[in-house]
């Protein structure tokens, strides 16, 4: 099948699909119970949000698509600061060398890179390993949904680049209990021989479906789980209409390793630069 190709205007469309997912977490947060006082706010084309220290959800994503207001930007990093939240942007190659200058000048430094993969729906789905079965995971396995994803993070990908950043068991957790509440998003299990093997999550936004992360079980691994998740995640976003899916890797890893293999292609990179509180 051929590559998508990572026109400006579809990196724009990528990046306001993980804006507006991100937004919907954040409204998730401040609905939690209890109720925290999270920052959210449009910024850029973008979208901020800043929840508490260690949280995987402060971010700056989105910018440079649209004009950067230097008063909203720096009201953003009031927000970061009194929340003692180092500022994390997130900022794809498309929007331009004129933000880069303008951050770097801000005190902002470049720490790592992401990439960000795409795969054109439909598609031809991957055959199912033998004993290997997926389903939509029901509101009373959701604890179980969420610890076989902490699970499967906790085993770190050692293969390409390192990541530039480490959370606890607690802010893990956290962030899983916010996303899954966010509307829109859609969370899968699977099972190996009957006994509970992996999870996936994802959220369909505006034809795009957005691939948030997967995990099997160590005891499962070299089974065909990961593959099986994927394919009945693909299956629904072409169903439901979507006609791309992606998922963000870091370079060189065994997961975009994988993704390739299954049909997915990089589009673009993003450049994580941290100004410290």
């Amino acid at each position: 099948m051929t590559a998508p190709f990572a026109s400006a205007e579809l990196v724009a469309r990528v990046e306001a699909a993980e804006c507006r997912m991100l937004a919907g977490f954040a409204r998730a947060v401040a609905h939690a119970t209890p109720p925290r006082a999270v920052f959210a706010a449009p910024l850029g084309g973008g979208m901020a949000v800043c929840d508490a220290p260690g949280s995987p959800l402060n971010k700056i994503a989105g910018l440079g698509f649209a004009p950067l207001d230097e008063q909203e930007f720096a009201a953003a990093e009031r927000a970061f600061a009194v929340r003692d939240v180092p500022v994390q942007v997130e900022l794809a190659t498309h929007a331009g060398s004129d933000v880069l200058t303008a951050l770097t000048a801000r005190g902002y430094r470049p720490v790592a890179f992401e990439d960000v993969l795409g795969c054109a729906l439909p598609t031809p789905l991957p055959a199912i390993a033998a004993g290997i079965a997926t389903a939509p995971s029901p509101d009373q396995d959701l604890d179980a949904w969420i610890d076989t994803m902490i699970l499967g993070f906790a085993q770190p990908d050692l293969q390409g680049a390192a990541a530039h950043e480490a959370f606890d068991r607690a802010a893990i957790e956290r962030a899983m209990r916010d996303m899954q509440a966010a509307p829109g998003f859609a969370r899968y299990e699977a099972t190996a021989d009957g006994r509970r093997a992996g999870a996936a999550g994802m959220r369909l936004q505006d034809g795009i479906a957005l691939l948030c992360g997967a995990a099997t079980l160590p005891e499962h691994r070299r089974r065909g789980v990961q593959t099986a998740l994927l394919g009945r995640r693909l299956g629904d976003a072409a169903a439901a209409g979507c006609d791309l899916a992606v998922l963000t890797t870091l370079p060189g890893s065994k997961s975009q390793q994988n993704a390739h293999r299954r049909g997915f292609w990089l589009l673009y990179s993003r450049i994580v630069l941290v100004k410290q509180a």
